[in-house]
């Protein structure tokens, strides 16, 4: 019979933490590995740290320490700046990380969000948009850009097989590398204790986007970028099926600026939208959450009238390799985020609660904490309509029915630049679902060269 070594029984005591162990007797062997495997991997002096620590929220500073954060918007040297990024993607300097952890439960979908369809006309899965979108650029700049999928344990292996039985979407096997973020247990809110989902299984969450760093290098892919040459690692999310994938703009932006990290930033449609307010704080470049920022802060105008915190951020950034190696090397590491949720739990019968408020205290990183480290921080103005529509709800706002939407309104716009008649509505959106593959064309320009300007559309259409 397996047995609990005597260093990790006293480790659990020392911590208050022994009560995982009720039930060894009852466990199969393997359990017991399971068990002995999580709890070994746990750090119990942080642990009972961010516990002691639960109900110290992350201070906003004072206003006067509070700056709108400087902004590039479109024009200006435009130009010089594509040149740029276009040079550095024909260098074969540029990776892509697709963030992809999350499962669509909010969308009464239990897979990996990824694997949702939002094509409006072709019903393509966020994967499959996103890969092509990479493998598009791949043709246009004649070199691979490595496309890194940052899974968690709750979708790794399906997110792999997934890519697998669709040929990863058109990518060479060694052109996708999957990589897993790490976990956090959950501790129980009053008394501070790990929590058991089941007998001898602790209760574990993804730890958070912010365990990007540590991840990657933990995989060996940031060793590995750095000795293939690449110098700029795009990072975005996998529920926004608009965004720009390795913008040569926003690149060049990058690269002329000599940014460690660059944001892309959309203006926030109210005081208190639901977006991460990006300013600057002692003249670094930080993250405020809408959540933390505080109302009448949200709500200040500036001589125009205009909000004075306006930038609101898509979860869209480049982060310089070397800028990653040095936050890994100086053993740099950014704060946890805790929150309160509802979290199944074994009880002391071994019967599954499911508790009715919020029980449970949770703990995430978040990757916009490495912002104030960087020296030098670029911030590029974007819109919405060109490149955020969040998918996170089955209806309403964020809906899968207004993510095609905003999708079918961003090709009637090409579309129309180009010459093309497309049926709309009354508020200007398109009256019919239109579908443009990155395959087909990456841009309003690209498509401009491919369709016949005397064409009227007058039906739910597919460029591909």
């Amino acid at each position: 019979m397996l047995s609990v070594p005597d260093d990790l029984r006293q480790r659990l005591q020392t911590y208050g933490q022994e009560h995982v162990l009720a039930g060894w007797d009852c466990l199969s062997d393997e359990e017991r590995r399971g068990l002995l495997d999580q709890v070994r991997g746990l750090d119990l002096e942080q642990l009972r740290t961010l516990y002691a620590n639960r109900d110290h929220s992350f201070a906003v500073p004072p206003p006067e320490r509070i700056q709108p954060v400087p902004v590039i918007r479109p024009g200006g040297d435009s130009a010089e700046a594509r040149r740029r990024g276009e040079e550095a993607l024909r260098r074969g300097e540029v990776a892509v990380l697709l963030v992809a952890g999350g499962q669509g439960s909010r969308l009464g979908f239990e897979h990996p969000k990824g694997m949702f369809p939002v094509g409006p006309v072709s019903n393509k899965t966020l994967f499959q948009i996103h890969a092509e979108k990479v493998l598009a650029l791949r043709g246009r700049y004649g070199k691979p850009l490595p496309f890194l999928v940052m899974t968690s344990p709750a979708t790794d292996v399906e997110t792999r097989a997934f890519f697998a039985d669709h040929g990863n979407f058109g990518l060479a096997a060694d052109e996708v590398a999957f990589f897993c973020q790490g976990t956090m247990p959950a501790l129980d809110r009053t008394t501070g204790q790990l929590i058991l989902e089941a007998p001898g299984r602790l209760f574990l969450s993804p730890n958070g986007h912010g365990g990007t760093l540590t991840a990657l290098a933990d995989s060996g892919l940031l060793g590995r970028l750095q000795r293939e040459g690449i110098r700029h690692i795009f990072y975005f999310q996998v529920d926004n099926p608009l965004v720009k994938v390795a913008d040569p703009l926003f690149l060049g932006h990058h690269v002329l600026t000599a940014a460690e990290v660059s944001a892309k930033i959309v203006a926030k449609e109210s005081p208190t939208d639901k977006l991460g307010n990006l300013v600057l704080v002692d003249g670094r470049c930080t993250m405020i959450e809408y959540s933390d920022l505080p109302e009448s802060l949200a709500r200040q105008t500036d001589e125009q009238g205009r909000l004075r915190i306006w930038a609101g951020s898509p979860a869209i950034h480049i982060f310089d390799v070397e800028f990653l190696r040095r936050m890994v090397g100086e053993g740099v590491k950014i704060p946890f985020h805790v929150a309160k949720k509802k979290v199944p739990y074994l009880d002391a019968g071994g019967r599954v609660v499911q508790p009715a408020q919020e029980n449970a205290l949770k703990f995430e990183l978040f990757i916009f904490d490495v912002l104030p480290l960087a020296e030098t921080c670029t911030v590029v103005e974007t819109s919405r309509c060109e490149e955020f529509v969040p998918l996170k709800n089955a209806t309403g706002a964020d809906s899968p029915e207004r993510v095609r939407q905003a999708q079918s309104d961003l090709f009637a716009g090409w579309l129309g630049r180009a010459g093309v008649t497309v049926p709309r509505k009354a508020d200007g959106s398109a009256a019919v679902a239109l579908e443009v593959s990155p395959l087909f064309a990456l841009d309003a320009e690209e498509l401009a060269t491919k369709v016949d300007r005397s064409r009227k559309i007058d039906g739910p259409t597919y460029f591909k």
